[in-house]
């Protein structure tokens, strides 16, 4: 190792200790219930699940099933191999960079911190285009002439979304997440009995199941479906949930996450299946514009849509805040000034929800960046990294049947997945390209 490595390398460790004194008192709060909520509010989004349908039209039956019920299986091993991984050499790991780091070094802190800021501000930037188009759907239903448009509501939600940003920690967000964890299963079951409701009232045979468009195109949308599947899952913050919760740790990280995964499978397969049974190829990106009778429960599900997305956006910008705090932590004379403190934070709040506002409100291409988050940001965190990093730190008894099964389990996970996501970015480039040609910028979607 050379010396300017080894010195970034110290530099880093120093941080991650700073780190981890600065953090300390806001961990070791939280139940196997609470981490279950946050679990659930960051993965199972309207925003992830809602694009489920359309990427099964991508896909076909075939095709689809089996991407959808081979990524849920994959995402559950892995978030299982993240939590056995909690102070897996004798430290407590308070963030996910801070577990890279101390398993990987200096490349891996500063690589899952790329791939985490990705993951955040595109998943934000998306679930802010989905939230928006709840609320102007809401906003349609009771006011038809109404003159507001989707950048209206983009920023409406984007000033909540800065006020709930002055909340310090993910612990105190708790029951605001587990408001957002029944409004999950709302949106759910709303929506499932919408759509099965709506395919009834089709007739069945207009409804196609084959794949559109020229055969490149069949490439690029299967590319970009792939991208979208793997968003679904997306949770790049599960080491920080596991910082909330009370010990033992690992134990109650295991039933948190298989419980926020049964609320996964009853809603993500359900709903996928059904809008793709429902509406065939021609089904939306988001499926909430697919449905129109009864209309008064396709204003219940957006309602609900808009709920839960105000805790998932929460929970993703807190990596960016933790940054923004780490740097004002170091200036120790904001400690004899929380006025001050509080100032500095509103200002590094405001300008996140404002970039991230004026990108959304600019490109409201839901399904693009959807697909591109997934497979630039999410693959790499939750199904790339997690399988080599237990292969590197993880005890795995070599003579075992379990370690003779796990090695090449986690050696065909990262190399399949490390293909979708080269594929999924790719479809989602292309999509972006075609639709910046199709919309000016600030369309009212």
């Amino acid at each position: 190792m050379s010396t300017l490595e080894h010195s970034s390398t110290v530099e880093v460790g120093k941080e991650v200790e700073e780190k981890d004194r600065e953090e300390e008192g806001v961990s070791d709060k939280g139940t196997w219930k609470h981490a279950a909520f946050h679990v659930a509010t960051t993965i199972a989004t309207p925003a992830a699940y809602a694009p489920l349908p359309f990427a099964l039209a991508s896909l076909g039956w075939p095709l689809g099933v089996s991407s959808l019920v081979s990524a849920t299986l994959a995402t559950w091993y892995s978030s299982i191999l993240i939590a056995s991984m909690w102070k897996w050499n004798g430290e407590k790991h308070l963030t996910y960079r801070h577990l890279a780091h101390s398993i990987f070094g200096f490349w891996g802190y500063w690589s899952i911190a790329l791939f985490q800021q990705i993951a955040s501000l595109g998943n934000n930037i998306a679930i802010q285009i989905a939230a928006g188009s709840s609320l102007k759907a809401v906003y349609k239903h009771y006011h038809a002439d109404g003159k507001l448009t989707l950048q209206h509501f983009i920023i409406f939600f984007g000033i909540f979304e800065l006020l709930l940003s002055q909340l310090p920690d993910i612990h105190s967000l708790r029951w605001v997440n587990a408001l957002c964890t029944f409004s999950t299963i709302g949106f759910a079951g709303t929506t499932i009995g919408v759509t099965i409701y709506n395919g009834k009232k089709i007739d069945r045979t207009s409804v196609s199941y084959s794949l559109q468009g020229s055969s490149a195109s069949k490439s690029f949308k299967a590319f970009n479906a792939l991208g979208t599947i793997a968003f679904s899952f997306g949770d790049a913050m599960l080491p920080e949930i596991q910082n909330t919760v009370k010990e033992p740790a690992r134990k109650n990280m295991y039933k948190s996450i298989s419980a926020a995964y049964t609320v996964i499978v009853l809603s993500y397969w359900q709903l996928a299946f059904c809008g793709y049974w429902a509406f065939g190829s021609q089904v939306q990106p988001y499926i909430l514009a697919s449905l129109s009778i009864p209309e008064w429960t396709v204003v219940m599900a957006n309602l609900f849509a808009a709920i839960q997305i105000c805790g998932c956006f929460q929970i993703y910008c807190r990596p960016t805040y933790a940054f923004f705090e780490g740097r004002k932590e170091s200036n120790k004379s904001t400690s004899h000034f929380p006025l001050r403190s509080q100032l500095i934070r509103l200002f590094f709040t405001s300008i996140y929800m404002i970039l991230v506002t004026l990108i959304a409100a600019a490109m409201p291409f839901f399904g693009d960046f959807v697909s591109i988050c997934g497979a630039i940001g999410f693959t790499p965190l939750d199904f790339v990294f997690p399988a080599l990093a237990y292969l590197k730190a993880g005890n795995i008894a070599k003579n075992s049947k379990l370690g003779i099964l796990m090695k090449p389990l986690n050696v065909l996970i990262a190399t399949w997945f490390s293909v979708v996501a080269i594929l999924g970015c790719i479809g989602a480039v292309r999509s972006i390209v075609e639709d910046i040609k199709s919309y000016k910028f600030f369309h009212d979607m």
